[in-house]
């Protein structure tokens, strides 16, 4: 993860827009704002994020699928 002070330029939103020289937020920071983070691996995420569902109540997941397969037509606008 990595957490940063937004720099408020205007421009393509999809670009970091992260301070030059950078300007990290503190883990202190977060925790004082409540911000929550874990470190999930990419293979076999699923227990450790059903694990964290558990522990917060959580009761709704939403599942995003940023493939090429789940994009489908949109994936391919950025090459035209």
């Amino acid at each position: 993860m990595r957490a940063y002070y937004y720099d408020n330029i205007p421009g393509d939103q999809r670009l970091p827009h992260d301070y030059i020289p950078s300007r990290p937020v503190s883990s202190q920071t977060l925790e004082a704002l409540s911000v929550k983070y874990w470190i999930i691996p990419v293979e076999g995420h699923e227990p450790k994020i059903d694990e964290i569902a558990k522990e917060r109540d959580y009761k709704n997941r939403d599942y995003i699928d940023v493939s090429e397969e789940g994009l489908g037509e949109v994936s391919n606008l950025s090459q035209n």
